[in-house]
């Protein structure tokens, strides 16, 4: 199905300098695996942000495989520099990657292109301070992170000033979101086409950080039990929300179904986690795509639609 010598040398790039640091040396570890398991010559390195030029220079690599999640990897920084090298690499371009880690952005366009997002409201350092008429529960959240860092729940007024403080740890802008109570849905796409939908089952009663990589007792069902029409507007949502930022090649749109059969755009992750709990390989396993193979597709992606990342 793939050539891996058609690929060159391939250099899987991990680590950063973001909040998610330590999640994406677990998704390039397991990258480099998979395509050295495939046959590919590959090689990881572990990007910090410093000498990142020098550092990609040396290595004589043909292909670059972005395994870095949050700033610097997701907000087009790494996809900018690599395009001024002329490294072709894989995922979502400079534009659509800014777009999808600024929460705020994307919000604002996936309400211009119709697609329904939770109400919320945007407050910075000087207004949240006499912010008021908020209803409980609500969403707290920073403008650019990912993994839910930064993230509350918050369920009365008391504790609003830690949930606002919390987030302003790593944005300057927060979003203040209505809580959405319902089921947690992720659809992966790939190569514009949407994969399985997921549906997450906390064993917590949310799917924070610690749910996500470290909670034995959360639960993925693949693919997710909904009724038919429900997991096809899931997944023509999922395609429409990458589309609308102008992502490229693959990522993973996080949703919310109400308990009334709303579904609401959370978020899209242009480079979504690779690690063995990761959402994107589950689903991609679901649709009969080995996580080496998913891998490899990801490389043929990207040396496609090479000119074609912005």
């Amino acid at each position: 199905m793939y050539n891996p010598k058609g690929f060159g040398k391939v250099a899987v790039l991990a680590g950063g300098s973001s909040s998610e640091r330590a999640i994406s040396i677990r998704s390039g570890r397991a990258v480099y695996k998979a395509l050295k398991k495939a046959g590919c010559d590959v090689v990881r390195v572990d990007i910090t942000g410093v000498g990142v030029k020098r550092i990609i220079d040396k290595l004589s690599a043909d292909l670059i495989f972005l395994a870095l999640h949050g700033r610097f990897g997701e907000d087009g920084t790494i996809q900018k520099v690599l395009e001024n090298m002329g490294f072709p690499y894989t995922g979502s371009g400079v534009t659509a990657s800014k777009l999808a880690l600024d929460k705020i952005a994307s919000k604002k366009i996936f309400e211009k292109r119709g697609i329904p997002v939770p109400p919320y409201r945007i407050l910075d350092r000087r207004n949240a301070k006499k912010a008021k008429g908020f209803l409980y529960p609500l969403v707290v959240k920073p403008q650019n992170e990912g993994s839910s860092i930064g993230l509350s729940i918050v369920k009365r007024n008391e504790e609003l000033n830690d949930a606002f403080k919390r987030a302003f740890r790593y944005s300057d802008k927060i979003i203040v979101e209505r809580f959405i109570e319902g089921r947690e849905i992720t659809v992966g796409i790939l190569d514009e086409k949407p994969l399985p939908v997921i549906e997450i089952v906390p064993g917590r009663d949310f799917y924070d950080f610690y749910a996500k990589y470290k909670d034995k007792k959360t639960k993925y069902m693949v693919p997710a039990s909904l009724p038919r029409h429900i997991y096809k507007r899931a997944q023509k949502l999922g395609l429409l929300a990458h589309k609308a930022l102008r992502c490229r090649d693959f990522s993973r749109v996080d949703m919310i179904l109400s308990e009334r059969g709303d579904i609401f755009v959370l978020e899209v992750n242009t480079i979504p986690g690779l690690t063995t709990r990761s959402l994107l390989p589950k689903a991609a396993g679901s649709a009969g795509i080995r996580f080496d193979e998913l891998c490899m597709k990801l490389l043929e992606l990207a040396l496609k639609n090479r000119g074609d990342k912005d």
